[in-house]
């Protein structure tokens, strides 16, 4: 193996072991930062009611007027009464991957980006996609969801990674 890519791979290897070491004692937990809020703010799945999907079969844009904070997100709702039923459940009505494309996830990726328009509902559980055709490809080909579950992990401690490298770069900017 070419000298150069020696050792990139081992400062790659470097990188993720100092990241799961700062990630023992990151503030807040590792599990807040999971949560999909795209790349500006802290509102879950761009707005969207996640109780509507279930209960309307739509997708539905929440309001800021019935908001709930879960998991290190704000979370939109379009009534008091989604608002209160997540409350109660939020894990039944929460997207799976924390909001994370869930085709991206079957290939082992992070795709920030998704179209709050482009979700199913499998086995009561929902999942969200980039664009309408991921969301059909991932319903139609029940292997993705094998792969989301067998990625999820390594995708999360990307997650992980990213975060703390982010927050490491704004604090020694300061």
């Amino acid at each position: 193996m070419p000298y150069h890519k020696q050792k990139r791979r081992r400062r790659i290897a470097g990188a993720l072991g100092l990241a799961a070491i700062l990630s023992l004692f990151a503030q807040p937990s590792a599990a807040e930062d999971l949560v999909n809020t795209g790349y500006f703010g802290d509102v879950a799945i761009k707005g969207y009611d996640p109780v509507a999907y279930f209960t309307q079969n739509d997708a539905v844009e929440g309001s800021a007027k019935y908001s709930h904070h879960w998991l290190g997100a704000t979370w939109h709702f379009a009534s008091a009464e989604n608002r209160d039923l997540f409350i109660k459940e939020p894990a039944k009505y929460a997207p799976q991957y924390g909001g994370y494309c869930a085709d991206g996830v079957s290939l082992g990726t992070v795709t920030t980006n998704i179209d709050p328009k482009a979700w199913r509902i499998i086995e009561d559980k929902l999942y969200i996609s980039y664009d309408p055709g991921a969301a059909d490809g991932f319903e139609k080909n029940p292997t993705k969801i094998v792969n989301s579950q067998k990625h999820w992990s390594d995708v999360q401690q990307t997650l992980v990674s990213e975060k703390l490298h982010t927050d490491w770069r704004k604090n020694t900017a300061n």
